[in-house]
Formats: structure tokens, sequence, C-alpha cells
């Protein structure tokens, strides 16, 4: 099992190149530094939840999408 950072890292990225977005992008539409998102995608920081939500926010997702919270209620 990846550790939690990293597992938000890979749906973060899954979501921003299905969105075909560049971190350039999406860190101007949320409000966030371009490296945050690259740190985040590769498990190297934890977000706060306001990172989070703005990330979410961004991508048109509910934050439940974001931390893999839906996979895991789904069969």
């Amino acid at each position: 099992m990846k550790p939690r950072n990293q597992a938000l890292g890979d749906i973060l990225m899954q979501i921003r190149e299905a969105s075909a977005l560049s971190r350039k992008d999406l860190a101007e539409r949320a409000g966030v530094d371009q490296s945050t998102i690259y740190r985040a995608e590769h498990g190297v920081t934890t977000l706060r939840p306001s990172t989070v939500r703005k990330l979410a926010e961004a991508l048109n997702v509910p934050v439940a999408a974001l931390t893999g919270y839906q996979r895991r209620l789904l069969p």
C-alpha cells in the first residue's frame, strides 16, 4: 500500500492530466505555487486540507475524488 500522500499525488496527477492541464495551469487556477503541485504529485509533501480544497475546486471535482475516499466506497 502506498503512503497516503503518494496516493493523493497519483490521483491528483491522473485528474490533472485527464483535464489536459499543465501544472502551471492548475497552479494558476488554484492559487498555489507550481512546486506545490509537483511535490504533491511525487509524494514529497503532505498537502494542507485548504490546499486540497483549492485543487479540487480548480479541477471541478469533489475533495473526496482527490483523497481517494470515493474509491474506497465503491465495490
